[in-house]
């Protein structure tokens, strides 16, 4: 199976259900939000495992920070994050390591303040008193369609180089589809619901398309000094669980605070 044939298998397999958790809300979304961040976790400290990650502290954050996000807000949310901080430092005094604190304990928190972090944002957005399934599914719709716009322009057209230290295929012509795929969906979803004024959805979908970028370039400057290729091969084609939502890593929080600033 060839990668693209395997990517759009593993797309009409996911999609659905995803689709499904999204929509009912509630417990449903922070449970999916919690399994996805324990599975990229799990790759991303698997990739990381010279550095000597104190996995069971970041796991425990990551439970603790979506849960939190669901049941009380913003202040819950970061104050789960935090216990990485306590069981990090508590977790490297009683193991046996061979690294050096720093590296150790800086992982672990990477790890935690990248993915659960992340992810709880995707609550944030959903658990919105208003518009909030309307808004985390602009979110996710606007980041599919950047990601895919922005592959397939940068294979057909593609010619001048985004960011060739840190991710060689990316390309200036692929990131402006994507950008503009970005705010079409920002635009159609959310100005034409009644949500946010034109001005205001296409800058809420030009925020969602350069954070989208930027976690796909964070990710790639990860992996490229880890000298790795996938992050794992849970989903064929697409590579790990963090290959696939390392650009909504930074488009959740992005979009959830242009959201609220835009009230």
């Amino acid at each position: 199976m060839n990668q693209l044939l395997s990517r759009v298998v593993v797309t009409v397999v996911t999609l659905p259900v995803v689709l499904y958790f999204v929509l009912r809300g509630g417990w449903w979304i922070a449970a999916l939000a919690v399994l996805v961040a324990l599975i990229a976790l799990h790759e991303l400290y698997a990739m990381a495992r010279s550095l000597r990650p104190l996995v069971l502290a970041g796991y425990v954050a990551a439970v603790a920070t979506v849960v939190g996000a669901h049941v009380g807000g913003a202040e819950w949310m970061v104050g789960g994050f935090m216990l990485t901080l306590l069981l990090a430092f508590l977790f490297y005094g009683i193991a046996e390591t061979r690294q050096s604190g720093t590296i150790t304990i800086g992982t672990t928190i990477l790890g935690a303040a990248w993915i659960p972090l992340g992810l709880a944002h995707l609550v944030l957005l959903r658990d919105l008193p208003e518009h909030g399934r309307l808004a985390i599914l602009t979110v996710l719709l606007a980041v599919f369609a950047s990601d895919t716009i922005a592959y397939f322009a940068g294979r057909l057209v593609g010619r001048h180089k985004l960011a060739p230290a840190m991710s060689p295929g990316k390309t200036w012509e692929g990131f402006v589809a994507g950008t503009v795929a970005a705010v079409a969906v920002a635009f159609f979803a959310l100005y034409e619901q009644g949500f946010l004024t034109i001005a205001e959805s296409i800058a809420l979908g030009g925020a969602i398309a350069l954070a989208g970028a930027a976690g796909d370039l964070f990710e790639s400057a990860l992996k490229r000094d880890l000298q790795v290729k996938d992050s794992g091969r849970l989903l064929g084609g697409h590579g790990g669980v963090l290959d696939r939502i390392d650009a909504l890593l930074f488009a959740a929080p992005a979009s959830f605070y242009v959201i609220l600033a835009l009230g």
